[in-house]
């Protein structure tokens, strides 16, 4: 049985590996913005343990940790959680920047910083789920193909640092996904959105899974999901 942190466990992927995660027996800890939001995780997820912390502000994140008991040792932090806002760059607000790049790369930063002793410990997994956008940048995509790109450089970094204390970091590149971000992006971009043509969260999870389950001989670096219809 093992110990597992995720981020993003409200919705659409994160949901998806969080069930089949408690479905199996391991630990679940599970990242929510207030307590109101952690009380409905405690709910969907019968068993599971909450931590609050909002990732829109991550600088207070070592502060909220500080005022709660965390996990002694985790097996995996699950980093899913993440926010977009499609638009030109001429067009796009320092607002959106700011919390774009908050949530999508720096919360994820510093969420592993702090949780990295209990990795260590147990000789654990960082899993970043990134994006297409995390590959290749559009137009309109700017902000959130920053944070993405970002996070990219972040789990390499990561991976580079943390092999000789035998902590493995994966990325996650999913293509579109059948989630509630993918509604609002189609939303933004005027289309009609039919969640039969994308990658189903389950799917996803799937991939998660696999990484996280690999034989402690091989680290899978890097898994990227398309669209199989």
């Amino acid at each position: 049985m093992a110990t597992h942190l995720i981020t993003g466990a409200g919705s659409g992927i994160g949901a998806a590996v969080a069930q089949r995660l408690l479905d199996r027996g391991d630990d679940l800890w599970l990242l929510a913005r207030d307590a109101g939001r952690a009380a409905e995780l405690r709910e969907r997820f019968p068993g599971a343990q909450t931590l609050v912390g909002n990732l829109t502000d991550p600088g207070k994140l070592a502060w909220a940790f500080g005022h709660q008991t965390l996990p002694l040792e985790l097996d995996s932090v699950l980093h899913i959680a993440g926010v977009v806002e499609l638009g030109p760059v001429a067009d796009t607000p320092v607002k959106v920047w700011n919390e774009t790049l908050a949530v999508n790369l720096v919360a994820p930063a510093e969420l592993t910083r702090l949780l990295l002793p209990q990795l260590r410990q147990a000789q654990g997994h960082v899993v970043f789920v990134n994006s297409g956008a995390g590959l290749a940048a559009h137009a309109d995509w700017g902000s959130y193909a920053a944070s993405k790109f970002g996070l990219r450089a972040l789990a390499d970094s990561l991976r580079q640092e943390e092999h000789a204390a035998g902590v493995r970091v994966t990325t996650v590149y999913p293509g579109r996904t059948a989630t509630a971000m993918q509604l609002k992006v189609h939303q933004q971009e005027g289309k009609v959105f039919d969640a039969e043509r994308w990658i189903a969260p389950d799917s996803v999870a799937t991939a998660v899974l696999t990484a996280l389950d690999l034989p402690r001989d091989a680290e899978l670096s890097e898994i990227t999901v398309r669209p199989g219809r």
